[in-house]
């Protein structure tokens, strides 16, 4: 069995991490390097930093923070917000990160995930998925949370796979920031269906929720902001817990 990853998620918006509930009402919650130094440090897998206000105008800046990370940071590392085109996707490769997540880019231009793919490889490619539950149907929405496309997250999900993706980070908005749960039906839909890991986005409040994940939703990660954040409980003691519980960690 593979082993599972946990996820530290870093919203920044002018330098400085935010955290907010279904991608409203932000509030500032410390310096993005000090935070992916601490993880580091309590035993985070990996890192997502998310440039949740991205503009032509900040680029510069965000690309100083990606180079400050990897300076400081000795754990895999994924950056994504505002990639537009290849040439973004190879600034942000350059400045150290491991991996580049794509979302409203890969919506807009399909073929951008084949040549990101083929450019970087697969393992630098995330597709990130921000969906939301309606009449029963998962919809994939972009810019933020704000616009809703015309694509089913499954449909989306299994195309995005054929074009060359290594990874799918899946954010329930439904369930961003409440701290109830992840939404564990999509997830274990995606990951029986698709052949590549699955990260589980949205919702974490306990650590019984990542264990849920895990066991019933099949996922291959979990990703959480606000527990951690906050001081809710440590990794550390995340993997103490799942491991007690028979799920394997690093």
């Amino acid at each position: 069995m593979l082993t599972r990853r946990i996820i530290p998620c870093l919203d920044v918006q002018d330098g400085q991490t935010v955290k907010g509930i279904h991608f409203e009402n932000l509030r500032q919650v410390g310096d993005p390097v000090a935070l992916g130094q601490f993880y580091a440090h309590q035993g985070a897998d990996e890192l997502v930093y998310l440039d949740i206000t991205a503009t032509l105008q900040k680029r510069r800046a965000w690309i100083a923070l990606v180079q400050r990370v990897a300076q400081k940071i000795n754990i895999p590392f994924t950056v994504g917000g505002g990639i537009r085109t290849l040439g973004d996707v190879e600034n942000l490769l350059q400045a150290g990160a491991d991996k580049v997540s794509v979302n409203s880019a890969a919506v807009r231009e399909p073929a951008l995930v084949n040549q990101m793919a083929r450019e970087f490889g697969s393992q630098c490619v995330v597709i990130a998925i921000d969906a939301r539950l309606e009449a029963g149907e998962w919809w994939v929405y972009t810019h933020g949370g704000r616009q809703r496309t015309v694509w089913r997250a499954v449909d989306w999900a299994q195309e995005v796979t054929a074009r060359g993706a290594g990874e799918i980070l899946l954010t329930s908005m439904n369930h961003d920031g409440t701290r109830n749960g992840f939404a564990i039906d999509i997830t274990r839909k995606l990951a029986e269906m698709l052949p590549i890991p699955i990260i589980a986005s949205g919702g974490a409040g306990r650590m019984e929720h990542f264990l849920t994940v895990f066991q019933e939703g099949k996922a291959d990660a979990a990703l959480a902001a606000s527990v951690f954040h906050f001081g809710q409980f440590t990794i550390s003691q995340l993997k103490r817990f799942l491991r007690r519980n028979g799920i394997k960690v690093r």
